[in-house]
């Protein structure tokens, strides 16, 4: 049987884009199973598919879900990601992001489950020398959380040298966006990135933005990076099972569109969402913050055939639409 007719497993498949993964598996005609915490994964997210709560360091309870729900495949998304946190509380991250890893890794081979599709990060170059970035720039953390991400692709990477199992690392770039039909998205309680922050301060009306630097060597002063809607990451999921369903070998692989947009970018296209301007302050800015960073994509789409297909002006809308009616539902 080849290991596209079995189960997905899909690890953080309550949180945000793995909640977008499991509807798109779904949409293929594939079976899913979800491990999640629901530490920070919301139960109705997970809409149809069934839900294990649990940790991926419970290696008993990974193995015990892959046999009884007949995994042959595994999407890994359950990890801490706060660049910020991870450095006031690297044991939080070592422990979770990266032992939990391998004790999933230990519980899949132990189950005679050989593909893993990972979810790294961009981060893990660092602040690259070059842009676009491809697959063989150097890595180069400069955070525990990204360090984590680039000590996991060596661990399977290692699992691959020692055992049969074999992995694509996504490395995505900025995630945005939400589903479409606002059945799922992005909850803005913790997150910290650009484009919910941008939300809560045009939508909720008791905040302004700070945008951290309008000095830079970039068209408008401000940050480029390269925003990916959560539906084109989903899709990559399954084109990257697809890909070690069919035999692919270990490989890593960018998500983005190739196209960077700066900070002030994201907020004009929010304001032409919203229908009013987005407030916001000028502040210093922040160490550590990559000039500019955006993907070359024409690996993923060699390699797995797969290109993104949603722009920044749709990445922009269906965030504000979900956002809006997650207020009128009085969530």
């Amino acid at each position: 049987m080849s290991t596209l007719d079995g189960t997905v497993l899909v690890t953080g498949g309550a949180g945000y884009i793995g909640s977008h993964t499991v509807r798109a598996l779904r949409e293929a005609g594939r079976d899913v199973v979800v491990l999640d915490s629901l530490e920070l994964g919301r139960r109705e997210a997970v809409i149809d598919a069934p839900l294990v709560v649990g940790e991926i360091a419970d290696k008993d309870l990974g193995s015990a879900t892959c046999n009884e729900h007949g995994v042959t495949q595994v999407v890994h998304f359950a990890a801490y990601k706060s660049v910020g946190e991870s450095m006031g509380s690297p044991g939080k991250y070592w422990r979770n992001n990266v032992a939990g890893t391998a004790e999933l890794a230990e519980a899949c081979i132990a189950t005679g489950v050989h593909d893993i599709v990972f979810s790294s990060s961009c981060s893990v170059y660092g602040t690259p020398e070059i842009v676009p970035v491809t697959e063989d720039a150097a890595i180069d953390p400069e955070s525990i959380y990204a360090e984590s991400k680039a000590m996991v692709e060596r661990i399977l990477y290692w699992y691959g040298q020692t055992s049969e199992l074999r992995s694509v690392s996504l490395r995505y770039f900025n995630a945005a966006g939400a589903s479409f039909d606002t059945r799922i998205g992005e909850d803005w309680t913790y997150s910290i990135n650009l484009v919910p922050l941008a939300m809560k301060a045009v939508l909720l009306k008791d905040r302004r933005l700070q945008v951290f630097g309008d000095d830079y060597d970039t068209p408008d002063g401000t940050c480029i990076r390269d925003y990916i809607h959560v539906n084109d990451l989903a899709a990559a999921h399954v084109k990257a099972l697809d890909y070690l369903g069919n035999g692919g070998e270990t490989v890593a692989v960018n998500l983005g569109t190739g196209i960077g947009s700066s900070v002030l970018d994201v907020l004009n296209a929010t304001a032409e969402a919203a229908g009013e301007e987005v407030p916001y302050d000028m502040a210093p800015r922040r160490a550590g913050d990559p000039v500019s960073t955006f993907a070359d994509p024409s690996f993923a789409e060699a390699t797995l055939g797969w290109k993104a297909k949603h722009d920044l002006t749709e990445i922009v809308q269906t965030a504000y639409t979900w956002h809006k009616s997650q207020l009128d539902d009085g969530r």
